[in-house]
């Protein structure tokens, strides 16, 4: 049997929970921006071969001034069809199947790159194996957070947790098969 490629979601969150505030705004990120600090997230993007992002957090990706990597495949999810691009791909199909399709295939593993709609689809499917959690050091009181209501019960293994002297801590858990 082929190994089945992972599906990690790499994502910040506020101490209590919040993915960005109520209007979409995630500049609370940059408390913790740091020159010459990347938490990871090259060493992270070498294990990967392909994304998943929803449409709303690639577009406010794309205004914060970030491009996605040339070398990855990029499926930016979508109700509006548009045409695609090289590597960027617009699918508006369904999630699940197009994720148990890309696991099955040969490859890297599989960033979800959020936001809190396509991770918690995502958790319902029952299809996402890793988590990698930067907590920044900050607690906004409202917001999107980063698991809704009514996902189902998940047992996770810690198996790093790391601090950073800007006061992020980074967890990254596995998932515990039942």
């Amino acid at each position: 049997m082929t190994d089945v490629r992972k599906v990690i979601s790499y994502v910040a969150t506020s101490l209590d929970g919040y993915i960005a505030k109520l209007d979409g705004d995630i500049s609370f990120l940059l408390i913790v921006d740091k020159e010459g600090e990347d938490y990871g997230y090259a060493d992270f993007l070498k294990t990967i071969d392909t994304i998943i992002v929803g449409r709303k957090t690639y577009d406010k990706i794309l205004n914060m001034g970030f491009q996605y990597p040339n070398d990855k495949n990029v499926y930016v999810i979508t109700r509006n069809e548009r045409p695609d691009h090289k590597r960027l791909k617009f699918y508006s199909g369904s999630l699940k199947k197009l994720v148990s399709e890309l696991k099955i295939q040969q490859g890297k593993n599989i960033f979800c790159d959020g936001g809190s709609e396509i991770i918690n689809q995502l958790l319902m499917d029952n299809l996402i194996n890793e988590f990698i959690i930067s907590v920044i050091p900050i607690i906004l009181g409202d917001g999107i957070p980063l698991f809704k209501n009514k996902i189902p019960e998940m047992n996770l293994k810690l198996v790093n947790c790391q601090k950073f002297k800007t006061g992020l801590v980074q967890l990254h858990y596995i998932k515990i098969d039942n």
